[in-house]
């Protein structure tokens, strides 16, 4: 999902087609994800993205160190 963001976060600064079909799989994916945060948009800055890797990154660290104390 991180690289899926992150792919999404390039496209947008790219001159592609946004009716191009990766791009529309691309949006569907990952915008459940990013919805939530659309609150964080400063101007033309959409900082949605940003919030999402954080808090992904931040439930990686709580569910896999959960794991590894509980099986090691």
């Amino acid at each position: 999902m991180i690289l899926l963001i992150f792919a999404r976060v390039v496209i947008s600064w790219l001159p592609i087609d946004r009716n191009n079909q990766l791009v529309g799989l691309l949006h569907q994916v990952t915008e459940p994800i990013l919805k939530p945060f659309r609150f964080a948009q400063v101007g033309m800055m959409d900082f949605s993205p940003f919030l999402a890797l954080i808090l992904i990154e931040i439930l990686n660290k709580i569910v896999v160190g959960g794991l590894y104390r509980l099986f090691y």
